[in-house]
C-alpha cells in the first residue's frame, strides 16, 4: 500500500474454546483484524471526509473538504469544484464511468473526456430558474436511469437531460437508501418514502420527525433497521416501527449515532460522533469497537462505505481509515507502550498471558457464555520484572521462563521453583516423560513433580554449562544442545540422569556449513539441524552431518528456516528470520508450504524469539514486538482471490513533466518525434496489507516482460518511430496475477520523413538538378579553361627543366674543374712542402759537413771562421718564413682551414695548426719533424696533445678527421 498505515485494535472478538478446539460461530464467520489509517499526512487534503463510493474500475472516491479525493491502491489525486466547494456527497456511476458530487450550491459529475482527461460537468444549468440550489448536497443516489441528488431544502432528480425538483411538507434530513427504497425523515413531520417523485409519509412514523433519522439499512425478512441520533435502533417491518432490543442502544445514543452500513454475513456497522464505530449481529450482540483508542483516527465518523472486497471504509473528522473485514487475524497492539516486547504469550484458564522483556502481564479473557466484546487491561504479575523468555503449558500447568529463573503461574500469582537463571526453553525429555529437560544460560537443568502432582526443580545436570538455547532429545536419548557461536553438543546421560558421561561437539569438521545459529528442532519425529544454508540432519553411522536435500528442494525459500513449532496435526509454523510459514506433511516425501497468509507478520516478531502458541486445532497466539495476534485458521476465505486489473493512471510526456497527456487507459495518443518520451503511472486498486508487484512490456520495444517489481511508474525515452502497446499486469505475493492492462500510442515520424518533408524533398530534388546542370555547364568552361592553362604550364615546366638540366651540367663542370685546380694546388702545396724538408734536409747536410771542414794544417775550421756560413744556413732554415708562404697557400686550397679550425678549437696553438696542416697533407712524422726543425720524437708527443685539444676518441684517426673538417 502507498499509506504506511498503523493498526491499533484493543478490543477482542468473543473466542470461544473447549477441549474439541471448538469455535464459535461468530468468531468464525466475522471479524476485524486491521485498521488502515490514511492520514492527511498521505493524501495531502482536507481534514473532514464526508462520503465514500467505489468508483469505475474499483477507484475509491471520497467527498473531501477539499474537493473530490481518489486513491487507486497506490495514488492519491484531489480534483477540486467549482468555486472549491467542499464535496459532501459522492455516488458512482459505473455503467457510464462517472463520479457524482455534490456540495453547497453545486452538484454534477466527473467524467473522461475526449483526451482522456478526468473533468467536472456542472448539472446545475439544468435546475429550474424558480428551484434554484441555495445549500448543500448530502446524499446522491445512481439508479439505472436516474440519479437523485438530496439537500436539506429539496430532492432534485436528474432524468434523461432534465432535472426535476421534489420537496416535501418541511424541511428534510438525511434520504437514506435501503434496498430498492429510499428513506426521508421530513423534520417535525415523521418518516417519508421517496416514490418516483412523491415523498409519501410511512403510517405510524410521526415520532421519528424529531429523532433525527440518519441510517436505515436492509434488515431480516424484508424489514429495515432505522438508526436514529436520539433513541437508538428502530424495527421497521414494513407495516409497524418497534424499539430493537440490542446490546448497543445506550451506547449509539450517547455517542450519537450518525451512519450505518451492512456488513458481510449479516453484520451491521454503524458511526457515531463521539466514539467511533460498533459493530452488531442479527441477535443486537456488540461484535467489536474501534475508536481512537483502538485504531482510528478520529472518533468521529462522518462517513461509512463496504466495497466489494469486503473493506469498511470510515470517512472521519480528521482522515480515512480502511479495516479489512474478510481476515483470519486479529491484531492486539500496546499502543501507549504499556508492556513493552511480547517474547511469549499464550492463553490458559480464563486469562492470556504476555511475556516480555517488563515482566510477565495477563489480562482476563473472555469465556463461553460471556459478552461478545471485551476490552484487555493487562496488568503485571508483581515479582515477575523483568525479561521473560518462555510460557508453557505442560500437563495443565503454567511455566515461565525468566531471567531470574523459572515460575509456575497460577492466576495472577507466580511461584519460582528454580533460581537457574535464564530459562530458555523447557519440555519434557522423551525418554522420561514424567521429567522436565529445560535449558538455561548455564546449562540444563530438569524438573519432576512433587507429591501434589506440581513440577518442581529436581537438580542441574552435571558435567555441561554451556549456554543451551535450543535443546532436543533425540530417538536414541541422546540431548542436543545449540549453542550459538560454537556448534552442535551431542550429550549422553547417565541412567540417572545426574550427569552427562559423554559430550561432543560438533562444527564444521563434520559437515556442518558453519559454527553460528545452528539450531536444532524435531520435525515430523526426526531430529533436523537449521541453518542459513538449509536443513542438515545427523548420520549416526557416520557421526556427521549432511544436507537434507529433499527437504530444502520443497521449502523453497523457508529452507534457510531459524525456528520451527509444531502446529496442530502434522502442520509445521517455519519461522524465517521475519518471514513466515505454515508447513504441512500430511505424509512422508508430502511438503505444502502456505506463506502467502501470513505476510503481513513478516517483520513484526521478536528474531530469534519468535513464538507461537496454539490454542486450538485452529486458533493460533503469535507474539509479535508490541502485542499478539489471534490467527484462526478455519477463517480463510473460501474464495479465490481475484486481482482486479491495472489502472494506467497518468500517462505523461516524461516523469518530470506535469502536463498529462491521458489518464484513461482506453485512449490512445499520439507523440510527436520531438517528444518521444513517455511516463506510465500505474496502480492495482486492491486494498490490502499485501503489496503488489508489477509487471510490464512494451510491445514494439521490448524483448520480453521485466521483471516483477513493486515500482508503479515506469519511463521510455527516446522511442523510434512507429506503433507501441504498453502491456502491465499485477501479482499479489505470487498468489494471483491480474488480467493484463493494455494502452496503445503512436510515436511520429521525425520531421524529415514527414509528408510535408516528402514535398519538400521533391522540390529540393528540382532545385538540385537545375543546380547541377548549372553548376556542370560552369564546370566544363572551368576544366577547358584549366586544360589550356595547364597545357602551357607544362610547356613552361619543361623549359625550366631544360634550363635546370642545362644549369646542373654548368655548376658540374665547374665542381669538376674547381676539384681539379684543388687537386693541383693540393699537389703544388705538398710539393712546395716536400721542396721545402729536402731544403732543410740538404741545408742540414750541408751544416754538418762545414762542421767537418779542416784547414792546411788538418784542424778543424773554428766556429768563428764558420760563422758567417752558419747564418746563411739558419737564414735558410728559417721556419716562419716557409710557414708563412705555406699558410698563404694552404688557405687559398682550402677556404681558410685554419680560421675554421681554430673557430671550432680556439686553444689551439700556432704551432697546433702548422701540425694539423702537414697532417691534412697526410704528411709523416719525419718529414714534419723537418718542416718543424723538431725531432720525430717531438712531433708524436705534439700528436697526441693535439688530439687531446680536439676530444678525439682513441678509435678515431687524427689524420682522417682532419682532411674531413
Amino acid at each position: 500500500m502507498h499509506a504506511k498505515g498503523r493498526f491499533w485494535v484493543t478490543g477482542l472478538l468473543l473466542w470461544i474454546f473447549s477441549s474439541s478446539g471448538a469455535w464459535s460461530q461468530v468468531a468464525q464467520d466475522f471479524s476485524f483484524p486491521f485498521v488502515q489509517n490514511y492520514s492527511k499526512l498521505v493524501h495531502q487534503a482536507g481534514n473532514q471526509n464526508w462520503s465514500i463510493t467505489e468508483g469505475p474500475n474499483k477507484v475509491m472516491y471520497y467527498g473531501n473538504s477539499d474537493g473530490l479525493l481518489a486513491f487507486d491502491g497506490h495514488f492519491w489525486q484531489l480534483y477540486k469544484m467549482p468555486n472549491k466547494v467542499i464535496v459532501r456527497a459522492v455516488a458512482s456511476d459505473k455503467k457510464q464511468n462517472r463520479v457524482y458530487a455534490g456540495g453547497f450550491g453545486e452538484f454534477g459529475y466527473w467524467g473522461y473526456n475526449n483526451q482522456g482527461r478526468f473533468v467536472y460537468h456542472s448539472l446545475i444549468p439544468l435546475v429550474p430558474k424558480n428551484q434554484e440550489l441555495k445549500d448543500e448536497i448530502w446524499k446522491i443516489y445512481v439508479e439505472d436511469d436516474r440519479v437523485i441528488f438530496q439537500s436539506f431544502s429539496a430532492i432534485y432528480i436528474y432524468e434523461q437531460g432534465k432535472v426535476q425538483v421534489v420537496k416535501g411538507e418541511h424541511t428534510l434530513l438525511f434520504l437514506l437508501k435501503a434496498g430498492n427504497r429510499y428513506f426521508v425523515e421530513v423534520i417535525a413531520k415523521g418518516l417519508y418514502e421517496l416514490k418516483k417523485d412523491k415523498l409519501s409519509l410511512i403510517p405510524g412514523s410521526e415520532f421519528l420527525g424529531n429523532e433525527g433519522v440518519l441510517s436505515v439499512i436492509p434488515f431480516q425478512d424484508s424489514s429495515y433497521l432505522i438508526g436514529t441520533a436520539k433513541s437508538g435502533l428502530f424495527l421497521y417491518n414494513g407495516t409497524t416501527i418497534t424499539p430493537w432490543a440490542n446490546k448497543a442502544n445506550n451506547f449509539l445514543i450517547a455517542n450519537q449515532l450518525n451512519n450505518g452500513v451492512t456488513l458481510p454475513n449479516g453484520f451491521f456497522a454503524f458511526g457515531t460522533i463521539l466514539s467511533g464505530i460498533v459493530i452488531l449481529d442479527q441477535q443486537g450482540n456488540i461484535v467489536h469497537r474501534i475508536n481512537k483508542a483502538s485504531g482510528l483516527q478520529n472518533n468521529t465518523v462522518l462517513s461509512l462505505y463496504s466495497d466489494q472486497e469486503q473493506n469498511l471504509w470510515a470517512g472521519l473528522d480528521n482522515g480515512i481509515d480502511r479495516i479489512e473485514v474478510n481476515s483470519p487475524f486479529y491484531f492486539y497492539f500496546d499502543k501507549t507502550g504499556k508492556f513493552g516486547t511480547v517474547y511469549s504469550s499464550i492463553i490458559h484458564d480464563g486469562k492470556i498471558y504476555l511475556g516480555t522483556n517488563q515482566g510477565l502481564f495477563y489480562s482476563d479473557w473472555p469465556s463461553q457464555g460471556s459478552q461478545s466484546y471485551q476490552s484487555l487491561d493487562f496488568k503485571i504479575i508483581e515479582g515477575s520484572q523483568g525479561q521473560v523468555w518462555e510460557l508453557i503449558l505442560l500437563d495443565g500447568q503454567l511455566l515461565c521462563g525468566h531471567n531470574e529463573g523459572t515460575f509456575r503461574v497460577t492466576g495472577n500469582q507466580i511461584l519460582k521453583i528454580s533460581d537457574f537463571k535464564g530459562g530458555w526453553t523447557l519440555k519434557k525429555l522423551g525418554s522420561h516423560s514424567n521429567m522436565l529437560i529445560q535449558g538455561t544460560y548455564t546449562g540444563l537443568v530438569l524438573y519432576k513433580k512433587d507429591t501434589a502432582g506440581n513440577w518442581v526443580l529436581s537438580h542441574k545436570l552435571e558435567g555441561f554449562g554451556e549456554p543451551s538455547r535450543y535443546v532436543e532429545q533425540d530417538n536414541n536419548g541422546h540431548i542436543w544442545v545449540s549453542h550459538a557461536y560454537k556448534g552442535l553438543y551431542k550429550l549422553a546421560l547417565s541412567q540417572d540422569l545426574k550427569q552427562v558421561e559423554q559430550m561432543k561437539l560438533y562444527n564444521q569438521q563434520q559437515g556442518l556449513p558453519e559454527e553460528y545459529h545452528i539450531n536444532t528442532f524435531r520435525l515430523d519425529g526426526r531430529i533436523v539441524f537449521t541453518s542459513d544454508a538449509g536443513f542438515y540432519v545427523y548420520d549416526a553411522i557416520s557421526d556427521s552431518f549432511s544436507k537434507y536435500t529433499e527437504l530444502n528442494k520443497k521449502l523453497g525459500q523457508f529452507a534457510s528456516s531459524n525456528r520451527i513449532i509444531k502446529a496442530a496435526g502434522n502442520n509445521y509454523w517455519f519461522i524465517n528470520h521475519g518471514k513466515v510459514a505454515l508447513v504441512s506433511i500430511p505424509q512422508a516425501g508430502t511438503v505444502k508450504v502456505n506463506a502467502n497468509p501470513f505476510i503481513m507478520l513478516n517483520g513484526r516478531m521478536v528474531q530469534h524469539y519468535e513464538n507461537i502458541s496454539r490454542i486450538s486445532n485452529s486458533i493460533y497466539l503469535i507474539s509479535i514486538d508490541e502485542g499478539f495476534v489471534v490467527y484462526n485458521a478455519d477463517a480463510q476465505p473460501s474464495k479465490k482471490r481475484i486481482i482486479p486489473p491495472v489502472l494506467i493512471r497518468k500517462v505523461q510526456q516524461n516523469s518530470e513533466d506535469n502536463s498529462i497527456l491521458t489518464e484513461l487507459s482506453s485512449h490512445r495518443i499520439e507523440l510527436p518525434y520531438r517528444k518521444n518520451n513517455i511516463s506510465f503511472a500505474y496502480s492495482l486498486p486492491y486494498y490490502s496489507q499485501l503489496r503488489p508487484k508489477f509487471q510490464y512490456f512494451l510491445k514494439g520495444y521490448s524483448k520480453e516482460w521485466s521483471d516483477w517489481t513493486h515500482a508503479t511508474q515506469k519511463e521510455f525515452t527516446n522511442l523510434p518511430q512507429g506503433d507501441y502497446t504498453f502491456l502491465v499486469r499485477a501479482r499479489i505475493e505470487n498468489e494471483a496475477d491480474s488480467p493484463v492492462t493494455e494502452f496503445n500510442f503512436v510515436v511520429g515520424p521525425p520531421w524529415y520523413a514527414t509528408y510535408w518533408a516528402a514535398i519538400g524533398y521533391i522540390l529540393v530534388g528540382f532545385l538540385l538538378l537545375y543546380l547541377f546542370k548549372y553548376l556542370y555547364q560552369r564546370k566544363l568552361q572551368k576544366d577547358k579553361e584549366r586544360y589550356r592553362l595547364k597545357i602551357e604550364q607544362e610547356k613552361e615546366e619543361v623549359l625550366r627543366r631544360e634550363a635546370l638540366i642545362n644549369e646542373q651540367k654548368l655548376v658540374k663542370l665547374r665542381n669538376e674543374q674547381l676539384e681539379n685546380e684543388l687537386a693541383s694546388k693540393s699537389r703544388e702545396l705538398a710539393n712546395s712542402a716536400l721542396s721545402i724538408v729536402s731544403k732543410n734536409e740538404l741545408l742540414e747536410g750541408i751544416r754538418a759537413e762545414i762542421l767537418q771542414l779542416k784547414d792546411a794544417t788538418g784542424k778543424k775550421l773554428s766556429p768563428e771562421q764558420l760563422k758567417k756560413l752558419q747564418k746563411v744556413i739558419d737564414e735558410g732554415l728559417d721556419n716562419d718564413y716557409d710557414w708563412n708562404l705555406f699558410e698563404s697557400s694552404f688557405n687559398e686550397a682550402h677556404e681558410n682551414y685554419f680560421k675554421k679550425l681554430k673557430a671550432l678549437h680556439p686553444d689551439l696553438t700556432p704551432k697546433d695548426l702548422k701540425l694539423c696542416a702537414y697532417l691534412r697533407l697526410n704528411m709523416n712524422s719525419k718529414e714534419i719533424a723537418s718542416l718543424l726543425n723538431i725531432t720525430v720524437r717531438s712531433v708524436e708527443i705534439s700528436r697526441y696533445r693535439l688530439r687531446k685539444k680536439l676530444n678525439l676518441d682513441h678509435e678515431k684517426n687524427l689524420v682522417e678527421f682532419l682532411m674531413e673538417m
